[in-house]
């Protein structure tokens, strides 16, 4: 942009822009929209992510009794408690359980029903319906039904009685309960992952198969020599999600099992819950809520680091 200097009485005066051309040039409104359309994301960032994180750091540095009405900086102490919580270890293994259960049988059943699915078949476009329509039923519900399915005298242990199986109290049984959850949950999003993998086998080229058969492959090993690589950023996708997802769990877990029996089904989201909410330790369930992210972003970074050497095409 040009500028003119002028002198007046031997003093220099400051420089004049040059109202030639005009401020809102075309690149500054572009660039005025872009900011305007990541807006709205932006300050739901801020608002809904940072500051709440924020907040819970700075929570987990004090005492709060919402009771008594005292709120007491503390420093560390909520975190150097972590050490002494007899509880800490049985939740995070159920949380452990809880998470390896879901991953496992959830991605397994939601790759072995895209794979079948996947068949030029008559019928499978229903097939495809039913299985993905738990996905859009509300959780609320899905676990309550679930509930009464699962009692001991639901509609499990009916159906299993018509062919002379005496079925357990599935809820209630400290053998049972963590797999009942997670049998639940695994009904409920299988349909989700499943549409995903479908939508990868589908753009995996034909010719690749057509090649393999050729060279006399078998169907197996075109499954592990084609399909998986080919589909591999999906199961990067699926498993981050499930994952992410799995560690997160509450609904089921209050509405099935309240954490019973004992503490076998005591995950963590649900143990903070219960420290910060029916204890009124908020100091402490921020602490909690600490470890949990923690160990959520801990995952995450390892699974995103590792796709580097099972990820087709990275490197």
């Amino acid at each position: 942009m040009s500028q003119t200097d002028t002198t007046v009485g031997g003093v220099e005066a400051p420089p004049t822009r040059d109202r030639s051309r005009p401020y809102w040039t075309s690149r500054r409104r572009d660039q005025l929209t872009g900011y305007l359309f990541i807006a709205p994301q932006l300050l739901g960032s801020v608002v809904f992510v940072i500051l709440p994180l924020i907040l819970v750091v700075w929570y987990s540095l004090h005492e709060w009794n919402v009771l008594a009405g005292t709120f007491e900086f503390v420093g560390t102490e909520n975190y150097a408690n972590l050490a002494d919580d007899t509880n800490l270890g049985s939740v995070l293994r159920a949380t452990g359980l809880f998470s390896v259960g879901l991953v496992v049988f959830n991605l397994g059943l939601a790759l072995l029903l895209a794979v079948l699915l996947n068949q030029k078949l008559r019928g499978t476009i229903v097939f495809r319906t039913l299985f993905f329509s738990p996905v859009v039923v509300s959780l609320v519900a899905w676990t309550i039904v679930w509930g009464f399915l699962l009692q001991d005298n639901g509609g499990v242990n009916g159906l299993l009685d018509t062919v002379g199986v005496d079925g357990p109290n599935w809820l209630r049984g400290e053998g049972t309960a963590m797999f009942s959850v997670v049998v639940v949950q695994v009904f409920k999003n299988v349909g989700l992952n499943m549409v995903l993998f479908l939508a990868a086998l589908q753009g995996v080229p034909a010719e690749l198969y057509e090649a393999a058969e050729v060279d006399g492959a078998s169907r197996l090993r075109q499954f592990w020599r084609i399909t998986v690589p080919m589909i591999s950023p999906t199961i990067l996708l699926t498993s981050i999600i499930t994952v992410v997802g799995s560690l997160q769990v509450f609904a089921q877990i209050a509405v099935l099992t309240q954490g019973g029996p004992g503490t076998s089904t005591t995950v963590l989201v649900y143990y903070l819950y219960q420290q910060a909410f029916q204890f009124h330790h908020f100091g402490y369930g921020a602490t909690l809520s600490i470890v949990l992210f923690v160990i959520v972003l801990a995952l995450t970074v390892l699974q995103w680091q590792m796709r580097k050497r099972w990820v087709h095409h990275e490197s």
